[in-house]
């Protein structure tokens, strides 16, 4: 499969099944094409280059031009790196037979909040149900459920999340001393993370985090004006300028590493661009502005209209972001880095997360959902700390789900870049996990077209820079 387009001056042409990028001239840009049919059909060498030749006679290109544009894709095709075949699909039946290990916890240490955010998806953090703190008994028996189910694997991860964790932040630090107390006996290593509002952050929690947490997720929605309309205290007032200090002493005591200030965009800001480049401004060099995932009924609700909008604005962030990788004052974009050379393992890239299965959410009392967003619905309760995986059924289902799974994703030439998106979203737009919610990915697409077109970039202004 290949995926071509034009961004920013580039005529970027991308593998979908080996990864491999290609940045090329007009000439072997519309050559492509042609050439893919020719050799799919299992014509190569002298025969093809000829086949070309004729199909491009009266266009603007030579009979020499397209003679070396013909031979250069050739070459590449021959090396395994253009045209190339679909190797993943065979690993599907071993990823249905393989035991299921879990690797990650989010623990839901309060269903409550301090603040009254607009779209939130946990309803103010009681997630459709009544307000409660994790007590430590549960998030201990969350931890041993976790080491008793991890098989193998040495290294696991927690995420202390709500609602607001600081809001039981008592029960968060016992747990990871707990934690780290079995780590040694069971040959496990944690890695805990913290997702926070900021609004009761402060010297001590932060010295503790900077200690503990390998990364802290900070919650702000960029400019003041629209933090404080989405983000209020239930009160109606804002929390932007409680929230930035603290917010600041995080990313500085951190050294601007691990951690990123996470926001999200709605149909009320279209501009967001702006709202990450005011983060940056603030000193900020981690950042996520995701778009908001919403019922169609909701007034911020993102809608196919706005979409044009969206993409203008995300070239334009793209363009920011190279512009500032010049300077001293780099910023990271969380959807805007993906590794080219690498990149995830081939689980990763079929099935995504691994909700439901290596990743799983805990309540306040214990029970086991596939994820924060299934949390409340009983639909998806798959068991409890106490039981274990009672539902398995819910398990197998979870198993199954990957971009071969998903009529939508087999051609899509993203799939192994989000690997068939967000289950949760999937399930409350189509009713089952193995669709994909129709909006989000068409700005998964362009925000993948974007990062591959900012490597091509900063590869060339690097070049330029040696020279």
């Amino acid at each position: 499969m290949i995926h071509q387009y034009k961004n920013n001056g580039y005529n970027i042409v991308l593998d979908v099944n080996s990864g491999s990028v290609h940045i090329v001239d007009d000439c072997v840009y519309d050559m492509v094409p042609l050439l893919e049919a020719i050799v799919k059909s299992g014509v190569t060498g002298e025969t093809a280059i000829e086949a070309v030749c004729m199909a491009c006679e009266n266009t603007k290109y030579s009979s020499q031009d397209v003679r070396e544009a013909v031979t250069e894709l050739l070459s590449l095709y021959e090396a395994g790196q253009l045209y190339t075949d679909d190797i993943y699909e065979n690993y599907i039946i071993d990823f249905k037979k393989r035991q299921t290990v879990v690797k990650a916890l989010c623990l839901h240490i309060a269903h409550d909040c301090n603040l009254a955010c607009e779209y939130c998806f946990a309803s103010e953090g009681e997630y459709h149900g009544k307000r409660a703190l994790m007590s430590f008994e549960t998030g201990k028996k969350a931890l041993d459920f976790l080491v008793a189910n991890s098989g193998n694997r040495v290294n696991l991860e927690v995420d202390f999340f709500g609602g607001e964790p600081l809001l039981n932040w008592d029960v968060v630090k016992r747990l990871v001393e707990y934690g780290r107390s079995i780590e040694e006996a069971n040959n496990k290593k944690f890695r805990f993370t913290l997702t926070t509002n900021g609004v009761l952050l402060d010297d001590d929690i932060i010295e503790f985090a900077n200690k503990e947490m390998a990364n802290v997720v900070c919650s702000i929605d960029g400019r003041k004006e629209i933090n404080d309309r989405k983000r209020p205290f239930r009160g109606g007032q804002g929390s932007y300028d409680i929230i930035v200090p603290n917010f600041k002493k995080v990313a500085e005591s951190r050294d601007q590493m691990n951690y990123y200030v996470r926001g999200t965009f709605t149909h009320d800001n279209l501009d967001f661009s702006e709202d990450v480049k005011h983060l940056a401004d603030l000193g900020f060099r981690q950042i996520s502005v995701e778009p908001v995932v919403a019922r169609p009924e909701d007034s911020y609700a993102l809608r196919e209209e706005d979409l044009p909008k969206i993409m203008e604005e995300y070239d334009k962030l793209a363009k920011f972001i190279i512009e500032r990788r010049k300077t001293s004052e780099a910023v990271n974009f969380f959807h805007f880095m993906i590794d080219l050379s690498g990149g995830p393992c081939v689980a990763k890239r079929l099935s995504g997360c691994g909700s439901g299965t290596e990743y799983l959410a805990v309540t306040p009392w214990g029970d086991l959902y596939p994820c924060h967003q299934f949390v409340g619905n009983e639909d998806f309760l798959m068991g409890n700390v106490d039981e274990g995986i009672t539902r398995t059924d819910i398990r197998d289902e979870f198993k199954t789900c990957n971009v071969y799974a998903k009529e939508k994703c087999r051609k899509c030439f993203a799939k192994f870049y989000c690997s068939g998106g967000c289950a949760a979203n999937s399930y409350n737009f189509h009713g089952n996990i193995n669709d994909a919610y129709d909006l989000g990915c068409e700005l998964q697409r362009k925000r993948i077209e974007c990062a591959i077109m900012i490597k091509a970039a900063i590869a060339d202004w690097e070049e330029e820079k040696d020279e």
